[in-house]
C-alpha cells in the first residue's frame, strides 16, 4: 500500500513539481550471532521465552565487551536492539552477585519509564531472584524513593536528577554505590555543546563518588548513528571506549523524499507555509491505512498540526480521536496513554516534537513526515527511524521551510 501510494504521490500534479529530491535506503539483511558463552544461561532461557533465540552481531559484540570489563559505545540505527546491549550485562552481573547494582541514565522521563518496563518484562522470566527496579525522578513518590535508596538493584534516572537528587545525597546511597557495577548512558548524541560539558562534569563527580565507595563500574553508552561516537563517548566519561558501530539488525527498504513547498507569491518569492504543506502531505497518505508520525519542530507547530488534522478527519467523517498530539508539558498519564495507543495500532497520525524522536517503544509506523529540517543529521536519522520496523517498507518525507 505505501509503495503504491508513494508512486501516485510523486506523479500527482499538486506535488510533482515540489518534489526536489528522492532516494532509497536499501534494505539490509540480518546478521545474527550466538549468545556469548559467558552469559548466564538463565538469561538465555528468559530471552527464549520472549522469542529471541540469537543476538544481532552488534549486540553479541557489545555484550561480550561489557562482560570482559571494557567500556562500550554502541552507535547503531534506530530499532536495532541497543537495549539488550546493556540489559544483558546488567542482569548478568546481578545474577552473579546479589550486591551488584546498576545505574541507567536517560535524557527524558518518558524514555526512563519505558526502559524500566522493558527491564521488568525480562526479569519476570527470572522468578528465582528478587528484583528491585525503579525510576528515580521528579515524579517518584517519597516512599518509593526511600525504597530505591535502601535496596534497589537497578535505578533509572535522568541527568538532572542524577546531578541534583542522587549525587549530593550519596551518603544515603551507600549500599547502591558500593555495589555499582554498570552505568548506562543512553542517547549520547544529545549530550553536545554546553549541555554535554555540564553532563561530562556530572559523570566525573560520579567517578569520584564510586571510587570513594570502592566501586569501579563499567560504562555502556548508546547513541544514534553519528560520525564520531567514540570521540564523544570518551569525552563524556573521560576514558577510552570500544566502539560498536556495525549494525547487524535487519532494515527494510526506506524511501526518502524531499519536498519544497510551491511558490504562492512570485513577486515576493513566498512559498506555502511549511505546516500547510505538511498537512497536505499527511492527508495524502494517512487516510489510506498508512500509519504516520509527524515531527513539528516546536510545541506550537505540533498543536496547530494536530488541530488542523483533527478538523480534516472530522470533515471527512473519520474519527478525529485517531489523530493525537504528543509533546512535553502533557501529563505523564496522557503521554503513556498515547504511547500505548501507538503500540496497539489505534492511531492514524501522531504529531510530535522531538519527544518521540528518542527510543520510546511506539511500535511500527509506515511514514515519517518532517515539517522542516530537524537541526542535525543525527536527529534526521533518529526521526526517520521511527518509521519502518525490521523488513517492512517505509518512507520519510522532509518538507522544507522557506
Amino acid at each position: 500500500m505505501l509503495a503504491e501510494r508513494l508512486e501516485r504521490f510523486l506523479r500527482d500534479p499538486e506535488f510533482q513539481d515540489s518534489v526536489v529530491g528522492r532516494g532509497v535506503l536499501e534494505p539490509r539483511p540480518a546478521r545474527s550471532a550466538p549468545f556469548p558463552d559467558r552469559l548466564d544461561r538463565r538469561l538465555v532461557d528468559a530471552l527464549a521465552k520472549e522469542g529471541i533465540d540469537a543476538l544481532w552481531e552488534h549486540q553479541a559484540r557489545a555484550v561480550s565487551a561489557s562482560l570482559d570489563g571494557r567500556d562500550v559505545a554502541v552507535a547503531t540505527g534506530t530499532a536495532s536492539g541497543k537495549t539488550l546491549c546493556y540489559h544483558l550485562p546488567v542482569l548478568h552481573r546481578r545474577l552473579a552477585a546479589p550486591e551488584a547494582t546498576a545505574l541507567l541514565v536517560f535524557p527524558t522521563k518518558a524514555l526512563t519509564r519505558d526502559q524500566v518496563v522493558q527491564t521488568d518484562r525480562l526479569t519476570r522470566h527470572l522468578p528465582d531472584v528478587a528484583w528491585t527496579i525503579g525510576t528515580y525522578d521528579g515524579d517518584t513518590p517519597a516512599a518509593a524513593r526511600r525504597r530505591l535508596r535502601e535496596g534497589a538493584d537497578v535505578v533509572a534516572t535522568n541527568p538532572s536528577m542524577l546531578h541534583a537528587g542522587i549525587l549530593p545525597s550519596h551518603p544515603r546511597w551507600v549500599r547502591f554505590f558500593s555495589g555499582l557495577r554498570t552505568v548506562v548512558i543512553d542517547e549520547v548524541h544529545g549530550y553536545t555543546g554546553v549541555y554535554g560539558s555540564h553532563f561530562a562534569n556530572v559523570l566525573r563527580r560520579l567517578h569520584r563518588i564510586c571510587a570513594h565507595y570502592g566501586a569501579a563500574p563499567t560504562f555502556v553508552l548508546c547513541s544514534a548513528t553519528i560520525r564520531n561516537p567514540g570521540e564523544l563517548s570518551e569525552r563524556l566519561i573521560g576514558r577510552p571506549v570500544e566502539v560498536v558501530a556495525e549494525d547487524g539488525a535487519p532494515r527494510g527498504e526506506k524511501h526518502v523524499v524531499r519536498v519544497n513547498p510551491p511558490v504562492v507569491h512570485r513577486e515576493l518569492g513566498l512559498r506555502r507555509n511549511v505546516l500547510e504543506q505538511t498537512r497536505r502531505v499527511v492527508e495524502w497518505f494517512a487516510p489510506h491505512g498508512i500509519r504516520t508520525i509527524v515531527f513539528g519542530g516546536s510545541r506550537r507547530a505540533v498543536e496547530l498540526l494536530t488541530r488542523y488534522l483533527k478538523e480534516d478527519w472530522e470533515r471527512a467523517g473519520r474519527d478525529p480521536a485517531r489523530v493525537r498530539g504528543y509533546r512535553g508539558g502533557y501529563l505523564p498519564e496522557l503521554r503513556r496513554t498515547i504511547e500505548a495507543e501507538l503500540r496497539e495500532g489505534r492511531l492514524d497520525v501522531v504529531c510530535s516534537t522531538n519527544a518521540l524522536e528518542l527510543g520510546i517503544d511506539i511500535g511500527g509506523l509506515d511514514l515519517c513526515v518532517q515539517a522542516g529540517y530537524p537541526r542535525s543529521r543525527a536527529a534526521w536519522f533518529q526521526q526517520a527511524g521511527r518509521a519502518g520496523r525490521r523488513a517492512s517498507t517505509s518512507a520519510v518525507v522532509l518538507v522544507g521551510r522557506s
